[in-house]
């Protein structure tokens, strides 16, 4: 199984493309960065056009894509979840385009995921997603984030997966 990543934003998206085979794997990650002076309207277009081509480069098999954190009362972020929510709806859009099955997370999810706490610090997360890896060197948060989102993805479905193979009372082998 081959997954793309998400971690959207309007001015810096990160990305991570992982094998699950044998162990997890990075092939790729990084952050595609916007312009702040260029128009949303532009900014959103020029991510359209880096997931599809992304999707066309890594084939990959799903998108795993984070959910924008909104936050409550006076620690809410509206305004950067809208924006969140903007560019997560470009990715819906390019895999919905391509066939391609999105699965989304909360960042809670991913923190408990990688970290085994969902109150984790980012930091945590980001050097035990860089540790499972096998990654030594400093990475950009953005890029961090999408590989913590992958691993939480592939955890997922490795979950899924054995317990569908449960053996229970009445079921056949």
């Amino acid at each position: 199984m081959r997954v793309l990543a998400i971690d959207p934003g309007t001015l810096r998206m990160g990305y991570a493309v992982l094998d699950a085979e044998p162990a997890p794997e990075a092939d790729d990650y990084g952050v595609v960065p916007m312009r702040r002076e260029m128009p949303i309207e532009q900014r959103l277009y020029q991510l359209h056009t880096h997931i599809l081509n992304m999707i066309h480069v890594f084939q990959p098999d799903a998108i795993a894509v984070e959910d924008p954190f909104v936050g409550r009362e006076e620690r809410a972020f509206a305004k950067s979840a809208l924006a969140i929510g903007q560019a997560q709806a470009v990715v819906l859009i390019g895999a919905a385009s391509q066939g391609i099955p999105v699965h989304r997370y909360k960042p809670a999810d991913v923190k408990m995921a990688v970290a085994d706490y969902g109150r984790a610090t980012k930091e945590q997360v980001q050097q035990i997603a860089a540790s499972r890896l096998g990654i030594t060197h400093k990475l950009e948060s953005d890029a961090a984030d999408a590989l913590a989102v992958g691993l939480c993805h592939l955890q997922r479905v490795q979950a899924d997966d054995l317990a569908s193979r449960e053996i229970s009372p009445g079921k056949e082998l």
